[in-house]
């Protein structure tokens, strides 16, 4: 068995991510999976959270939002709505999108709102986290 699989992150905008790794973590809508090579083939829905891949002694940070990941035996395919490494971010702009999220729940008025206000705060929260990362 190989000690990598290969790993894909592509959004609308572009290819994030074309690499190897030899583990990672992914955001599923019911909690992070755990991937090695060799994994059964599974598809999942992506929640917004933080994927991070290991390639030797490197730890990858992604703030992703939103999508879907297949995973093969040695391949690993994420379609995310949007994904940003920890040195795209820009953490200025994040702490004010989180800022303005928490004012969302102060002033919403419908569940919708709430919703979105909700969506937009746990996104500011992934953000930060990664970009901080890049420090560590």
């Amino acid at each position: 068995m190989a000690n990598t699989f290969q790993l894909e992150i592509v959004t609308p905008e572009k290819v994030a991510v074309r690499d190897s790794a030899e583990e990672m973590q992914i955001p599923g809508t019911n909690g992070y999976l755990g991937i090695l090579p060799g994994h059964a083939p599974l598809i999942t829905e992506l929640a917004v959270g933080e994927i991070t891949y290991r390639n030797g002694s490197t730890v990858h940070h992604l703030a992703v939002a939103w999508g879907f990941a297949e995973v093969l035996p040695d391949k690993v395919t994420i379609l995310a709505e949007t994904a940003e490494r920890a040195e795209e971010i820009d953490l200025k702009r994040a702490q004010l999108a989180k800022q303005r999220a928490e004012e969302e729940f102060k002033t919403g008025a419908s569940e919708q709102d709430f919703t979105r206000a909700e969506d937009d705060l746990k996104r500011a929260e992934v953000r930060l986290q990664v970009a901080q990362s890049k420090n560590t």
